[in-house]
């Protein structure tokens, strides 16, 4: 049997919600195999590309210069058919996680080799320096602008929005289309965006179009943020229920 594979480059989380652990969990529960790189170093990056067939990759957060300059290189070593950058810049507190010259780096450096970009409001803000969107009309704007530094795509989050609806913006050169999901009352989010970019990224591997990805990725996260209060995990924001198909 041949099975797709997606790789994610991203921060390890201990919890087990958020970052490399989500991202595995989410390839697995949507019939790929999934490799990782935590520490980004070009070294093992390279071993995973040479040894195999990676449909797409998925990176999230990366806080040094030097991780930003040995993840842009290889991708352009490797060429990989497609890459879902998560531009991780904002806790979910509001802190900024990256200075503002790995954020310049990751704008010029990572973003032009991206075929999807998937920053929440606070997060394309943040990479634009600009206020945060608060309508449909500057939400598209950003997106605009987003899409000017060089990737395919940009696929903006509404989780940081209000109302009944969370409405994600998938920005491309043929136009804007609004994605909107139910708004679930719940406080196990844990690794949402996380989750969501490798759900895109497993999707593209498979072979679908951009469109169906992302379609198909936020109609998962939707189911696993419902199911999520199933979960008794931790305390405080538990993780969504990668696995909700399942069990």
């Amino acid at each position: 049997m041949t099975i797709p594979v997606a790789l994610t480059i991203a921060g390890s989380d201990s919890s087990g919600g958020a970052g490399i652990q989500a991202d595995l969990k989410t390839f697995a529960a949507l019939g790929v195999y999934g490799a990782s790189v935590i520490t980004a170093l070009t070294a093992q990056v390279d071993a995973v590309f040479d040894d195999l067939d990676v449909k797409a990759v998925k990176i999230g957060m990366v806080a040094q210069l030097a991780t930003v300059d040995a993840i842009a290189a290889s991708l352009v070593r490797w060429s990989p058919g497609h890459v879902v950058l998560d531009p991780v810049l904002v806790a979910t507190s509001g802190d900024r996680l990256l200075a503002t010259e790995a954020v310049e780096r990751l704008r010029t450096g990572l973003i032009p080799l991206a075929s999807l970009i998937t920053p929440n409001l606070p997060e394309a803000a943040a990479l634009l320096g600009e206020e945060i969107a608060s309508d449909e009309a500057a939400i598209e704007r950003q997106g605009r602008r987003l899409l000017a530094l060089g990737c395919a795509a940009v696929l903006i989050k509404g989780g940081h929005g209000q109302g009944s609806e969370s409405i994600d913006y998938l920005v491309t050169g043929n136009g804007t289309l609004a994605l909107p999901a139910p708004r679930i009352a719940t406080q196990n989010t844990h690794g949402t965006g996380c989750s969501l970019s490798s759900a895109i990224a497993a999707g593209l591997a498979k072979g679908e179009d951009l469109e169906s990805a992302v379609r198909h990725a936020k109609a998962f996260i939707t189911d696993a943020i419902a199911a999520a209060d199933r979960l008794d995990v931790g305390h405080g924001h538990g993780p969504i229920h990668h696995f909700h198909r399942f069990y």
